[in-house]
């Protein structure tokens, strides 16, 4: 039975690796003929020193036609602009490659393991949600540094303005200046407005790239200072205050919430550590737990009411800022 299935795996692998290989590879040489032709014009027109391309270099996809299909889907949207917060060079094509990859894979594992059929299609939706939970593990991560920089970026707008700076030249200098991910947020802000495209707009894409309330109260009142005048800088002052202000509250609220954090983790790792140790320790007390069609119900009650533990806890504890 395993050897056929196993068939099956590697005929499958086989077909989709000559259909990305059959996709790309006429796509891979147009792109270097496109980018021999850019390179030749650049250089008959003499570039000078510190000239920056505006052709804008996508990341280009093994798997194109998974990409056109996400695409056209209805969530193909959120998980372009998932992938894009995340700050991962990827494609959603490739995201959904590897969801598939890595299900088929642990369901294929799962099999060989456990040899059970119930296994599989749990295997494969654990899998299969990894590199999404990946992204969004990474986006969070990102918006907490990018959080934690934005008040540096808004002293540095503050300074600049002072000096005599206009706004748009302001936010090149932190693009140029802070590192990632402030930096190259701030620097496609000012790219966008400064090959066209309407300032209000470039904010708004800020915005909708950097899910920050501090960044949309940034972007408010840039706005608002536009349109009816007053000190910028002033106002980026405060606004960096107010942030820094917060960042000290949010710490003491996490030494006070610590307590319920690590009764959540306690509650949630100690009864798969009992169940561990049990199986070492007395494997035929443990074996009708998993065997038996009544154990195994039980199992899945109780993952269910830990994780609604787990979560109603997290609820508790989280007090926002």
């Amino acid at each position: 039975m395993l050897l056929p299935l196993f068939v099956f795996v590697l005929g499958t692998g086989a077909v989709i690796g000559g259909y990305a290989l059959f996709m790309y590879a006429p796509q891979a040489m147009a792109r270097r003929r496109m980018d021999q032709r850019l390179s030749d014009l650049v250089s008959l027109s003499g570039p000078s020193e510190g000239d920056e391309s505006i052709v804008r270099h996508a990341v280009e996809s093994s798997l194109p036609a998974i990409d056109r299909m996400v695409a056209r889907s209805k969530h193909g949207s959120t998980l372009a602009k998932l992938v894009e917060q995340s700050g991962i060079r990827t494609t959603p094509g490739a995201i959904v490659g590897g969801s598939i990859g890595l299900g088929v894979a642990l369901g294929f594992l799962a099999m060989m393991l456990t040899r059970q059929v119930l296994a599989v299609p749990v295997a494969f939706v654990l899998g299969g949600s990894l590199p999404f939970a990946f992204l969004v593990n990474r986006r969070s991560a990102r918006m907490k540094v990018f959080e934690e920089q934005f008040p540096d970026a808004l002293d540095l707008l503050s300074r600049a303005l002072r000096a005599g700076h206009a706004f748009q030249t302001a936010l090149g200098m932190v693009g140029d200046e802070l590192k990632a991910p402030v930096g190259p947020e701030f620097k496609k802000t000012f790219d966008q407005q400064n090959f066209g495209l309407p300032l209000r707009d470039a904010l708004n894409q800020l915005t909708e790239r950097v899910f920050v309330l501090d960044v949309k109260f940034f972007v408010t009142a840039v706005l608002i200072q536009r349109e009816t005048g007053g000190n910028l800088s002033e106002i980026l002052d405060n606004l960096a205050h107010v942030v820094r202000e917060r960042f000290k509250i949010r710490r003491q609220v996490r030494v006070h919430t610590a307590h319920g954090r690590f009764t959540a983790f306690v509650l949630l790792s100690l009864p798969a550590v009992l169940a561990i140790a049990l199986s070492m320790l007395n494997p035929e007390h443990m074996a009708p737990l998993f065997h038996e069609r009544m154990g195994q119900m039980s199992l899945m009650v109780a993952m269910v009411m830990q994780a609604i533990g787990f979560v109603w806890i997290q609820k508790v504890i989280k007090i926002e800022v």
